[in-house]
């Protein structure tokens, strides 16, 4: 297919996307099923369109003067892309798969220098405007630099697990994929994100992912995952573990010596977290499948709590940009609720000078600091562990590119180059 062709095919999934409410991923892998026709290139310059668009759609809309696939689709091409109207046209002209040629003002439209002078700050950082006054308590007066961060494209991000192999093997076998250490977390590779076409290594097949040598996981959970400070010997309560990244990662850390026992409320969210441990070589996890009083006995013991807790999600719009515009105040002030819960119910956990830590991928203050600030003040056995500290032991010189308050660090894809996320750490006061 020539771009003309995806073009088209982009439209059409984001127009499927509109009509039926579908999930990215559904109505990408819908569409390539009912054209087998196209090749592996062909539909990853269709995902791209289509994420592209997603992730910018605020701003494209206000540029072309209207929020439909096709205008979505043609500001990726100009703006994104670097085509211009007039290629686009001739394009268009010469090709039966295209998609109509150009009108007088779309044209005139994508020719403007300054497309979005006079557009609220909303449009102009890519973000659902109720969400504003959350992100200026979070980012303060730079809310909108940081907005238009969390609508780029996200790199590949690996951890290499140390129980299987070390970063050097691991930037051998991927070499050809142009992976890079990463600046902070210390068993990090990145792969760069692409541009126009390009695409994103399926690093999932090669042999050293078999092996289990390293991990799929962006740079900002790794931090999060070390900054918790799992070490060998303690008993480690992952009170919400899902697939098990972060579990995996602490086991690495504890070099599979003293026990981690994987929780989660939810069965199906558990369930890869086998498979993984198998390949990475995890031996200090125990999984404990939800059920009444499956965790009586870890009451009060637990050196420490690690709580990844159920979120928006919005650190990761880079990488799911249709859920930054389905999400609601609504679910909003639910996910608060149930943060809150889990905080009260995971304290219960840590012993005596134990320490419970607290992880969001969120970017707003709601879920963050305001969840931190609301725990202490209503548990008088706890207090902070200054973070910064923290993050100056894992990387020299890190504290100044994270947002580090009085409740725990943020970081973010303008400042660490990360997915948004939160950690804090707060430790039971000994003897009460």
């Amino acid at each position: 297919m020539r771009l003309p062709g995806r073009l088209s095919a982009a439209i059409e999934v984001l127009d499927d996307i509109d009509r039926r409410h579908r999930p990215v991923a559904e109505a990408l892998k819908s569409w390539g099923l009912n054209n087998r026709f196209a090749g592996a290139g062909d539909r990853a310059a269709i995902g791209n369109l289509v994420y592209d668009a997603l992730r910018r759609r605020a701003s494209h809309a206000f540029a072309m003067g209207e929020d439909t696939p096709r205008a979505l689709v043609l500001g990726v091409a100009v703006r994104d892309w670097g085509s211009t109207p007039e290629e686009l046209n001739d394009l268009f002209a010469a090709d039966a798969h295209a998609p109509a040629i150009l009108s007088a003002d779309e044209v005139q439209r994508l020719s403007r220098h300054e497309p979005w002078v006079g557009a609220p700050g909303h449009v102009i950082a890519d973000l659902p405007d109720w969400a504003v006054p959350s992100l200026e308590k979070s980012f303060g007066a730079n809310w909108i630099n940081e907005g238009r961060a969390l609508a780029g494209r996200p790199p590949l991000d690996l951890r290499v697990n140390t129980l299987r192999a070390d970063r050097a093997r691991v930037l051998k076998a991927l070499e050809r994929f142009g992976a890079e250490p990463t600046d902070i977390a210390p068993h990090g590779l990145r792969i760069a994100a692409g541009t126009r076409d390009s695409r994103t290594p399926n690093v999932q097949v090669e042999e050293g992912y078999l092996k289990g040598w390293f991990e799929v996981q962006d740079q900002g959970s790794q931090i999060v995952a070390a900054l918790a400070g799992a070490t060998a010997g303690e008993q480690v309560l992952d009170l919400c573990a899902g697939a098990g990244g972060k579990t995996l990662a602490m086991a690495a850390d504890m070099a599979n010596k003293g026990q981690i026992f994987a929780y989660d409320s939810d069965r199906h969210r558990l369930a890869p977290i086998y498979d993984r441990l198998k390949r990475n070589g995890a031996r200090n996890v125990q999984v404990r499948a939800p059920g009444d009083s499956v965790l009586d006995d870890l009451a009060g013991r637990m050196d420490r709590v690690v709580i990844d807790a159920p979120c928006t999600g919005s650190g990761t719009w880079r990488r799911r940009p249709d859920a930054k515009w389905k999400l609601t105040a609504e679910q909003l002030a639910a996910r608060a609720g149930e943060q809150a819960a889990i905080l009260a119910d995971g304290a219960r956990y840590v012993r005596p000078g134990g320490t419970l830590v607290y992880i969001t991928c969120s970017v707003l203050d709601e879920e963050n600091s305001r969840q931190v600030a609301a725990f202490l003040a209503g548990h008088a056995d706890f207090d902070m562990v200054p973070m910064a500290p923290l993050l100056e032991s894992l990387h020299p010189g890190a504290e100044n590119r994270a947002h580090v308050g009085p409740y725990g660090v943020l970081l973010t894809p303008l400042r660490t180059g990360t997915d948004g996320f939160f950690v804090s750490l707060m430790r039971r006061l000994p003897g009460l």
